[in-house]
This record gives structure tokens, sequence and C-alpha cells, in this order.
């Protein structure tokens, strides 16, 4: 097995080979093994992806393995990786985690100062990344929750009550990034991935097959935009039940941000509520997913409270690294 060079983008034949391994990590899991900001820098193509790096692990059946690892801060890293399951327990896990933290450390200034942090995503949060974190001197920090509720069992789904003088309309392409992307940064701006987003994370959204500016609601009050709620639809179940061959498809409360001058009013229930709605009543989608921080429990008791409950489980794991020498 060799690790190849670093680069700013992937070629188009490797571009396809560590798609397929993603795929074969999927089929084997039940769970896509990267998150969709990964998943959009791997269409083949020859344009880079701004600020990340891909690894590619290969040998002469091809790709085994793939990490991808971007810079999330001053001194801060992420990585995701993927082993294809056909090449686990046999090291090229353990060889890509070396090769990010060294890359990381490589990075660093010279000399005493402050370490750099590297966080790792593992997706579904599987005994194996566990152990492999562990044996590379990574702890468990943040969790993600994946909730779920059924839409088509009759259960209650109550209409959306507006604060006074909001009014709801849907997003329009070419004239509301940049009100949108303002309102996302004041939403987000404590959260440590979606406060960052800039035109080069939303506009290839807009590209995707599954963008519909219809399930896109936008909340204005005085012409300001104060509020959002960004629905998807997942053509097949990304984490389909265990057992299952395929099921799909499946909706998903993309993002649900409220500006923060206007929070405990109700308005985040409300467009939730109003996704929701048009997923069941104009998308006729029989199940919705969400993914919300575990420590967030102001959004999880309201999830709760709209029949939302716990499906998977997603963590970060994270390494300090000091600099060599």
């Amino acid at each position: 097995m060799s690790l190849l060079s670093w680069s700013d983008s992937l070629p188009a034949g490797l571009a396809a080979g560590v798609g397929a391994l993603v795929a074969a990590a999927r089929t084997a899991d039940g769970v896509g093994p990267v998150s969709d900001d990964v998943a959009l820098t791997l269409r083949p193509g020859p344009g880079a992806s701004p600020g990340r790096s891909h690894l590619v692990a290969a040998d002469d059946a091809g790709v085994v393995g793939y990490a991808q690892l971007a810079r999330a801060g001053d001194g801060a890293w992420e990585a995701e990786l993927v082993v294809h399951p056909a090449h686990r327990r046999h090291g090229v896990g353990t060889r890509l985690v070396e090769t990010l933290l060294g890359a990381v450390r490589q990075d660093m200034p010279a000399g005493p100062g402050r370490p750099a942090t590297l966080d790792i995503w593992a997706h579904g949060d599987s005994a194996a990344a566990a152990t492999l974190a562990d044996r590379a001197g990574f702890s468990r920090g943040r969790v993600l929750l994946q909730l779920r509720r059924p839409l088509l069992d009759g259960a209650d789904l109550p209409k959306p009550v507006w604060p006074a003088g909001v009014t709801v309309r849907t997003f329009e392409p070419g004239a509301d990034e940049g009100g949108w992307l303002a309102l996302n940064a004041r939403a987000f701006a404590n959260h440590p991935e979606q406060g960052r987003w800039t035109e080069r994370d939303l506009l290839p959204r807009e590209a995707e097959s599954w963008f519909d500016p219809a399930g896109f609601f936008l909340a204005e009050r005085d012409g300001e935009l104060v509020g959002f709620h960004w629905t998807k639809v997942h053509p097949v179940d990304p984490v389909p039940p265990p057992g299952a061959v395929a099921a799909g498809p499946i909706g998903e409360v993309y993002v649900v941000g409220v500006d923060p001058a206007r929070a405990g009013g109700g308005l985040g229930r409300a467009l939730t509520l109003a996704g929701l709605r048009h997923l069941r009543d104009d998308r006729g989608i029989a199940a919705v997913m969400l993914y919300t921080d575990e420590d967030n429990v102001r959004a999880v008791r309201m999830y709760e409270g709209l029949g939302f409950s716990r499906y998977a489980v997603d963590a970060q794991y994270r390494a300090t690294v000091a600099a060599s020498g």
C-alpha cells in the first residue's frame, strides 16, 4: 500500500475510486462514512477544494482508504476518513491517522507555542472507530445526534403559530444568497461549522439535484430576514434501519436558524412545523430526520416536544498536537 501525495482536487480516476470506497463502506456499515461537506468535494473534475486536502491510500486493488483534512480555524483542524471494508484491520486506518497528525504537526510554526488540535468524525460512532481513536491518543468530544419522527402515522403536527409581524416566503435563488448567509452567520455565530458558510458552501448545494427552493422557508419582519428552515429530501435513506436493503425517501430538517435577537419567541418552532408540514403535505414524505448537538439541550428539548426521538449518533474525537522538536 502507498499513500499518495496530498492534493487540492481529485483527478477523475481517483474521484471514482473514492466514490466506490464510500459506497462500499455505506453498504457495509449502514451509515454514510462522510459528511455532506466532504461528499460535495468528491465529484470528478479539475476544480480545487479551497482549504481542504485529499489523502488517498491505494494498492494494486485500487483505493483502500481515504481521508480529507480541512483547516477549521487558527490552530484547529478537522478530518474525516474511511477505510474499505475489505481492507480493515490491516493498518490502513492507523496510517491515515498518523499521516493526518503529521500534516498538522508539519504546518505548525517551529519552537514553543500553542498546540494545535485535530478533530476526526466517526459517523455511526462504531466501536472500531473508538478503538482506533483511543490507540492514536484521541479523546471523545462533540456528539451529534440524529433524531427522527414519522410524518404519516396520524400523530399530531399542529399548524405553526407565527410571532406578531412575521411573514413567511420561500427562498429565491439568485436573490437571497447574501441575506441568507448574513443571517446564517448571526444565527450560528458560535457553531464550529455552520456559522462559517460562504457562497462556496451554499452555491454547490443549490446545484444539487435535491435542492428545492419550495422547501426553503424564510421568515421576515419589517423587510428583514429573521429566521429560516431549509428542508431536504433524500431519495434513499442514508442511514436505513438495520436489515433494510434500501429505504426511502426520507425528509430532513436540514438546518433551522433564528436571528439571536428574535430567539425565544417561538419562531424556531413555527419554522420547524412549517417545514414538516411541507414535507408531509406537499411532498408526501413518510418520515423525517435531523441532526443536532447532544449538548444543545434547548434544541433537543424542542425537537423531542415535536415527536422526534434518538435514532443514531456521530462522534468527534480530538487530539492535541504539539510541535515536533
